[in-house]
């Protein structure tokens, strides 16, 4: 008898945590999840469900809060609206529409109480199959472009085992506010073992500069060390907790560092850089707004 063809995948599930109040996008998220905000005409979350789906997932798990139905609906069958917009002639649209609901299955994990991320993460267990050694985890403020960086970090893992994250090469001066890994080499110059983590070091203390990006391979292990660390600051249980004591452990954990860029969808700041960025490659959109900004930009 045959293995079920999803026992070949890296990994199936890929976790969203999603349970933030998104205050500063307040009065907006009052009404309207961050997640739910738009790059160009596309909600962050869907960016990183199609991520997730190409590199071969299955199903997205979004550790939601109560109230926050919005976000999982965004991926419901939509199929009034797009026979609605078929009947008009609008075929793109349609397309776009439905890209949604077709990109992953989709279900939603509640998270009762803000505990931190570990505790996110912890909150998806049950809904990953017990068949399942390892899940990625996907921080939804963060767009890591080009998308891949999954891929690779799936690679590393069939050849180290463990765990495997992402992180991008900073410029030292801008390095304390990251969390920093403490690496050593590997005979791949962008795959590094990770032996510890600094949050937010000063810049002669960083013990590099590869600092922690919002993707995750994590091996089911990592539940284990959840149940067994202490909550931290603000009573919030830490990943950087979990993962640090499944290093000192003697579980295998490796960055991957990303050569390319990073948007973070959780501030304005961030927010408006990723907009415009994806504004100036569309190729019906840039043109005009890369003239209007050179005139902008002349005062």
């Amino acid at each position: 008898m045959n293995e079920p063809a999803y026992r070949e995948l890296p990994f199936r599930s890929a976790v969203v945590p999603a349970a933030g109040l998104g205050t500063r996008f307040l009065p907006t998220t009052k009404t309207v999840p961050k997640e739910l905000l738009p790059v160009l005409d596309t909600p962050g979350i869907e960016l990183v469900a199609a991520e997730a789906a190409e590199a071969g997932a299955e199903q997205l798990l979004i550790v939601s809060s109560p109230g926050k139905d919005a976000v999982a609906e965004h991926f419901a069958d939509s199929t009034e609206l797009e026979e609605e917009l078929a009947a008009r002639g609008k075929d793109a649209l349609v397309a776009k529409v439905r890209r949604a609901h077709e990109l992953i299955s989709v279900q939603t994990v509640i998270q009762d109480e803000a505990k931190g991320l570990g505790h996110a993460v912890g909150c998806a267990r049950h809904a990953i199959g017990p068949d399942e050694q390892a899940f990625a985890v996907l921080l939804p403020d963060d767009l890591v472009l080009p998308t891949g960086v999954l891929t690779t970090m799936a690679a590393v893992r069939k050849r180290y085992g463990g765990s495997v994250l992402c992180a991008f090469d900073v410029p030292r001066e801008e390095i304390s506010a990251y969390g920093v890994f403490d690496v050593t080499d590997t005979d791949d110059d962008d795959v590094k073992r990770v032996h510890g983590m600094v949050e937010k070091p000063e810049p002669a203390q960083a013990p590099s500069t590869f600092a922690a990006a919002g993707r995750y391979l994590l091996d089911r292990a990592v539940f284990d060390a959840l149940d067994r660390i202490t909550p931290g600051s603000g009573g919030e249980l830490q990943l950087t907790d979990a993962v640090a004591l499944m290093i000192s452990e003697g579980h295998p954990v490796h960055v991957v560092v990303h050569r390319g860029t990073r948007h973070d969808l959780g501030n304005p700041a961030g927010y408006v850089r990723a907009f415009v960025d994806f504004a100036l490659d569309d190729p019906d959109l840039g043109p005009d707004l890369r003239a209007w900004l050179a005139a902008r930009l002349k005062g």
